[in-house]
């Protein structure tokens, strides 16, 4: 196993990062947050034009068939830029469950023609995937309540997962209710004797650990982010005749933050070439963390600015703080590690 990035990443990672510049600037974010979140023309020139849609797919269903790494460094860039597509709940999540089955929807998916949802709460982890559900099967209708539910408002199909099966559902009611994330809205799902089809059998523990094992790429990208642009700032902004950069207690500061960058990089690129129990609980323990220190040190050190709400910082950390708790939080991935190797809790 390598955590060098390949050539093909690399020129993954430039196409994505040049599209999301001319078109995913922080202040075009800012911009739209409020009104209409989602970027639905960015996304439909990242799937269909890049193809980011269709990575994890085969390619005899249309795909790229390419490997969680791949799919690692399009979540680093998009958590460079929050952006406000649905890459991780439709490309990441809802193609994850659906690729054991085959179901004719992966081609659509791949080719970017539609968006799917996993109606799973975006607070479920790999060790309770059941919470914030409450849905029963009918016969051939589903009815209950999700709440807490990622990327449902704009998917044109939802999945949901049942006693082990997994159901495509087009009838629904979708509620977006308030988010601290302001670039990854949440929503109540709600079906009330909606028709459902079995696509086939779903483990959706096992996809909420690789989702929570990609994860850690998005919080890598948030937080390279922010050290880069504060980075920036301190070496330009005077005080006393001097840029604040300049003085030691900032550079340490900065010092330490680089070094749990570097840190989170290596357990991000773990987990993405090593999708087992062990690499996923690692890096959602660290990154998940390290994400949101950055973020809240990236605005502290930005001064007034960066408590304005002109200033994107804040997204940041809100991306950071919302998903330390989605997929299963630090705790949850540090108790489950403990587990995993052996090492006895607190008695």
């Amino acid at each position: 196993m390598t955590l060098l990035y390949s050539e093909v990443e690399e020129e993954l990672r430039s196409a994505v990062r040049g599209l999301l510049a001319d078109r995913c600037p922080p202040a075009a974010v800012l911009k739209r947050i409020e009104s209409d979140p989602y970027d639905l023309d960015l996304w439909k020139t990242l799937a269909g034009e890049i193809g980011v849609a269709g990575l994890l797919v085969p390619e005899d269903l249309g795909g790229a068939g390419a490997s969680a790494s791949e799919v690692a460094v399009v979540l680093e860039e998009l958590g460079r830029a929050v952006a406000p597509v649905p890459f991780f709940t439709s490309s990441v999540l809802a193609t994850q469950a659906l690729l054991p089955t085959r179901d004719p929807l992966l081609r659509e998916l791949a080719e970017g023609r539609i968006t799917a949802a996993l109606v799973v709460s975006f607070a479920a982890s790999p060790y309770r995937p059941e919470r914030g559900a409450e849905v029963r099967l009918e016969g051939d209708r589903l009815t209950g309540t999700v709440t807490g539910v990622a990327g449902a408002e704009v998917a044109d199909v939802l999945l949901v997962p049942v006693d082990g099966d997994l159901y495509a559902v087009e009838g629904a009611s979708v509620a977006v209710v308030s988010s601290l994330d302001l670039t990854r809205p949440v929503a109540t799902v709600t079906f009330d004797r909606a028709p459902a089809r079995r696509v086939g059998a779903c483990d959706l523990a096992g996809v909420l650990r690789f989702g929570a094992g990609l994860l850690a790429s998005e919080q890598l990208g948030v937080a390279e982010w922010c050290l880069e642009t504060t980075l920036a700032y301190v070496k330009e902004r005077h005080q006393f005749a001097r840029p604040i950069g300049s003085f030691q207690a900032i550079k340490h500061r900065l010092a330490d933050l680089w070094l749990d960058v570097v840190r989170a990089r290596a357990a991000a690129r773990g987990a993405a070439a090593d999708t087992s129990d062990i690499s996923v609980a690692v890096a959602q323990s660290w990154n998940a963390g390290v994400a949101v220190h950055v973020a809240e040190e990236a605005l502290q050190l930005h001064g007034g600015i960066g408590m304005t709400w002109e200033h994107p910082v804040h997204l940041y950390l809100k991306r950071a703080k919302a998903t330390e708790i989605a997929l299963g939080t630090p705790g949850d991935h540090r108790e489950a590690l403990a587990s995993l190797v052996g090492v006895p809790g607190p008695e």
